[in-house]
């Protein structure tokens, strides 16, 4: 009989408003297996089911890893940053960011929560964590590049609160280079929104051509004029939010796109940023 502890007790009281007693009790029955004894306490009708529910989780970490071509990333918010520097929740986002790269169909929280990993449902496991460490704990982003005939990297950020991952196409072995990109990625202000031209939305070029040619009439620009302005004033944007036109954080006078020509034939095909934070209460 696996022993039960009296900080297992108060972790389950704090997470369901169940009594000792009776938290005591149903730990015993489970086997010392939190998620087990939760859903007892519920089948009892004792828990507070969602007690911890709406409370929330502006803390946490992201964190990446990387599978052959793959680079999986995850953000997963608790509500302290003592929780999230603990080893307990390092791990459980570590163990998840390494079941997106290694899982191609694990696209979103929702179906990453269905998933077994280390031989159980992510959603006991963040049960039990909550039960644990005593704090609402949720899976808020995923993201996944895949790099076919290159190389995947990525780089964590100021202990876990930005995280990028990028895709290189061209070459594999490009460790150094894609991870070079994604400290780029991480520091640019502002950041990327695209990896070029092609890639901004219209309605994002069409709003700021209207900006731009709005503010060359109420200069008093002549009209013959004000189209070259637009597309002047235009690709300065460009240059400041498409990745490969970005001035290269490490050295300002190449831009990303100088980066990757000196390397050879290499194409940015994807990548993803995830600042801790970002995303909305689930």
């Amino acid at each position: 009989m696996a022993q039960i502890t009296a900080a297992a007790v108060k972790a389950l009281r704090d997470q369901t408003g169940a009594g000792m007693m009776d938290c005591k009790k149903v730990l015993s029955e489970a086997g010392g297996d939190a998620s087990k004894a939760v859903e007892l306490l519920r089948e009892k009708g004792l828990a507070k089911a969602g007690k911890r529910e709406g409370r929330a989780t502006s803390e946490g970490l992201v964190s990446i890893a990387f599978d052959a071509g793959t680079a999986g990333m995850v953000e997963v918010g608790c509500e302290t940053d003592f929780v999230a520097r603990t080893d307990d929740f390092s791990a459980l986002v570590n163990s998840l960011a390494t079941a997106v790269a290694a899982d191609t169909t694990l696209e979103g929280p929702e179906k990453l929560l269905e998933a077994m990993v280390g031989g159980k449902k992510v959603a006991d496991r963040i049960t039990a964590a909550i039960a644990k460490l005593g704090e609402n704990i949720q899976v808020k982003r995923v993201a996944r590049v895949i790099a076919d005939d290159g190389t995947a990297g990525g780089y964590v950020h100021t202990g876990g609160r930005v995280g990028v991952i990028v895709a290189l196409r061209g070459a594999n072995g490009l460790d150094s280079l894609a991870k070079d990109v994604a400290m780029h990625v991480a520091a640019a202000d502002p950041s990327p929104v695209a990896i070029d031209r092609d890639g901004v939305s219209i309605d994002l070029l069409e709003s700021e051509r209207k900006i731009y040619r709005n503010q060359a009439i109420q200069a008093g620009k002549p009209e013959k004029v004000i189209d070259k302005i637009v597309e002047g004033k235009l690709n300065k944007f460009l240059s400041e939010v498409c990745l490969v036109r970005q001035a290269f954080v490490k050295d300002p006078d190449k831009t990303v796109g100088d980066l990757l020509k000196q390397a050879g034939d290499i194409h940015v095909v994807g990548f993803q940023r995830f600042k801790l934070g970002e995303a909305s209460e689930a």
